[in-house]
Parts: C-alpha cells; structure tokens; sequence
C-alpha cells in the first residue's frame, strides 16, 4: 500500500503540552513541513519568545534561542546580521509580538531586516490567563475585558498585516487560519512563501495565523474552529496582503 502522508523527521517524537484543540500543534507540523521539505534545516534558527511557544523547541528538531518576552524579532535581527546565511524566523503569539514586541517587529519589517516572523493570532494573552490582547475582537469577553472589549475605552483590534503593508522593508505579509483542512493547506502555502522571501533575500516577510484557544474561550475545540469561521475572519480577512515579488513582476 503506497504511504501519502507521515510524521515530519523534524517533528519530535514528544507530546505536545498544549490544550486540546490548540492551534499551536497544528502550525509546529506545518513548519517541520516546510522546513523538510525545502531542505533547509541545518541552517535554520527559530526564535520562540514567552508565551505559550516557548517549549517550541521540544517539538521541531531545528536549532533555537529563546527571547526575552517581545524581542524575538530584535533577537532575529542580530543573528540575522551575524549569520546572514542562516534562516532565522521568529514564533510569536499577539501578546508578544503586537504589544510588547510592537516596537522590534515595526522598526525590523521598516528596515526590511531579512527574517521571518510566525504571528499566531488567538485574539488572548494564552498563556496568562485569558486577558485581553491588542488582537481582542470588539465585544470579547476577556478576564479583563469581562463586558467586552470596548472601542471607546480599548481602541480597536489592531490588524498587523494590514498595518505594515506600507513598510517598504515589508516583502510578504500574508494571513492565514488552522480550523480547517482547507484554509491549513493555504496557511502552508503562505509559510512557504514567507520563507522563500528570505531565501532570496527580499527582505522582511510575516504570516500571521488564526488560531484556537479552547481553554480561555470557553469553548469546545470544535465550536472553537467554528468561532474562527464565523466571527474571527469577518473582522480579520485571509489572504496575501502584500508580495514584492508579484508587485515587480
């Protein structure tokens, strides 16, 4: 009987720690996908910060350093610039790279640094306790948004692939989601691409991944997938939201 499908060689023999139904696991298989397949581990480096990825090295049998809570992408960036035949690409959930982080990913994406940043969107602080994060949807409930999140005293979400699309230094930014079959298949699609930007040195790339938080939803992994579907990707639209290689050609 022929194989179709097996465990990624980089993907570690080792439970994953995360809750039922979490996205995380799904976007570890596919970057040990990638990574296989466009035959570049042995000089590739990830960058996981605090948050719920920070035992991302347990899982993917690649090289890694860990950032202080925020600085993945100014930690990428050195190493980037020291080892510029590496591939370097930062893992970072919103509260890390869309608050904290906010600061290192703006000015790297301006400078068109030549790094990849793994933006997985979960609307959370995950780790934490369920609070409010800069990616918190208008009328969330949060542990510290518990009447919602409001405009008038919150702002709105902020929608980071739309926000750096003006940088010149942006090579590829694109949005993707892992609740189902066919949207995690163009989620690998747009990894790849991000990756192959660095490749050949366009500058900085990003995907940013919709993902699910059972546990501080309050919600099953299923109707979590369906939370996606119906109320995430209204108010966070898939797809490239910009490609320096299409917009030269």
């Amino acid at each position: 009987m022929k194989k179709v499908i097996g465990r990624p060689a980089l993907l570690k023999d080792a439970p994953f720690h995360y809750c039922p139904g979490c996205g995380h696991s799904i976007i570890h298989r596919l970057l040990a996908e990638i990574i296989e397949e466009l035959d570049i581990r042995d000089r590739t480096i990830g960058v996981p910060p605090c948050g719920c990825a920070v035992l991302a090295y347990n899982y993917i049998d690649v090289d890694m350093i860990e950032a202080a809570h925020g600085r993945a992408t100014a930690v990428a960036t050195g190493m980037k610039r020291c080892l510029p035949d590496r591939i370097i690409f930062a893992y970072q959930g919103d509260g890390d790279l869309a608050a904290i982080g906010t600061a290192e990913l703006i000015h790297s994406a301006n400078r068109g640094e030549v790094i990849t940043s793994i933006f997985v969107n979960n609307g959370v602080y995950g780790m934490t306790g369920g609070q409010m994060a800069p990616t918190t949807l208008v009328g969330q409930r949060t542990t510290t948004s518990p009447m919602g999140r409001s405009v008038t005293n919150d702002g709105p979400p902020l929608k980071m692939c739309e926000f750096l699309s003006s940088l010149e230094g942006a090579a590829y930014l694109a949005r993707g989601s892992v609740h189902s079959a066919k949207e995690i298949k163009k989620t690998k699609k747009y990894l790849r691409e991000a990756f192959k930007a660095q490749m050949e040195n366009r500058g900085f790339s990003m995907v940013e991944v919709l993902s699910q938080c059972p546990s501080n939803w309050k919600l099953s992994p299923v109707d979590s997938g369906k939370y996606i579907e119906k109320t995430m990707i209204p108010n966070f639209p898939l797809g490239v939201f910009k490609d320096n290689q299409t917009e030269q050609s």
